[in-house]
């Protein structure tokens, strides 16, 4: 007898569920090529192709095997309730379709919740699930209520039974996300809104895009706030700065060509000493990364006079009697990061 349509989707599923194990760690490498001949067995025997997409899809129907069989686990171990309910359960049979009794427990519920009683609405829902207790509407509606009483765990699992059961649910895909949120589980939140919209089609709906979106940020701020903060570091030697945390500008003036030190007599100050001091380095790159600043300096006329000096072979001027200029003195306070540091001590 040939396998079953049914048979042959639950062959899809398990080769699925070895795939996934070898890619999410639950087995090793060196199980490798036992699951690709195990796969490649089951594949033969039950005449599937695990390479059709449509096929592997309408088997799992968007769920995995795990979480499908986490639903029979979690429904299989749910607490009975008192006596009376147990024995009603016993009595009714464990199915998602609805009944007259437990569709006006519902809609009960649905009142509760209306007049923001949440919990005589979960009371209520539960009695409904326990006549049917896979109704992923029931489900879905006791994840909210779960969720309203901030019991975001519960709600978590109720929406996660409702989505395995009926994966085109969306309402349950977004009371998922929104538990998963709750409990800043962004990604799984991320994950449940993408699934819902998805489940709407057509783009999905504003509210379930607009869920998408805030986890999208969060995610986002997640990231940003995980960064340790980029720490200034004041590179200048502590002799250079003076009190309101100007730069000593004699010494400055020294280094440039002002002492008899600073150059040879007429030449050019020592280039390699000049680029070696932390002051100077300081002062180009913040000369460099402004271009204001290095605009308003071409500008000055003493400057361009110098440079016009020493371009025709006049030499270095005197820099202690340049500094005296109260116009590029400014000037290099704001190239050191003097002004920085005389708002530091206001």
């Amino acid at each position: 007898m040939a396998p079953t349509d049914s048979k042959k989707r639950l062959a899809l599923a398990i080769i699925d569920f070895l795939g996934a194990s070898l890619k999410d760690g639950t087995l090793t490498a060196d199980d490798a090529e036992s699951v690709e001949i195990a796969q490649s067995c089951i594949a033969d025997t039950f005449k599937v192709d695990p390479t059709d997409e449509a096929a592997m899809k309408d088997a799992v129907g968007g769920q995995s095997l795990a979480s499908i069989y986490s639903v029979y686990e979690k429904l299989r171990n749910k607490s009975s309730g008192d006596s009376a309910a147990s024995a009603k359960q016993e009595s009714t049979p464990k199915t998602g379709a609805p009944t007259a009794e437990s569709d006006k427990l519902k809609s009960e519920g649905n009142a509760a919740m209306a007049r923001k009683d949440h919990t005589a609405a979960i009371e209520l829902y539960t009695k409904a699930l326990i006549i049917a207790p896979s109704n992923p509407i029931y489900l879905s509606n006791r994840a909210a209520a779960y969720s309203a009483c901030g019991q975001h765990e519960k709600a978590a699992e109720d929406a996660e039974l409702a989505v395995v059961v009926d994966p085109k649910y969306s309402k349950a895909w977004s009371r998922l996300g929104l538990a998963k949120f709750d409990q800043a589980d962004y990604k799984g939140a991320l994950e449940a809104y993408e699934k819902g919209i998805e489940a709407e089609g057509n783009g999905g709906s504003e509210a379930m895009k607009r869920g998408l979106e805030t986890c999208k940020r969060k995610i986002e701020e997640t990231k940003l706030g995980s960064e340790p903060p980029t720490e200034e570091i004041d590179d200048a030697a502590g002799a250079s700065r003076g009190a309101g945390g100007m730069p000593d500008l004699s010494s400055l003036a020294s280094m440039l060509g002002g002492g008899a030190g600073g150059r040879g007599a007429g030449g050019m100050p020592d280039l390699g000493s000049l680029m070696s001091n932390p002051m100077f380095a300081s002062m180009a790159q913040n000369l460099m990364s402004n271009p204001d600043m290095l605009s308003n300096l071409m500008s000055n006329p003493r400057l361009r006079q110098m440079a016009e000096n020493f371009g025709n072979g006049g030499g270095m001027p005197d820099m202690s009697s340049l500094m005296n200029d109260p116009n590029i003195a400014e000037m290099a306070r704001n190239m050191m990061g003097g002004g920085a540091g005389r708002g530091a001590n206001m």
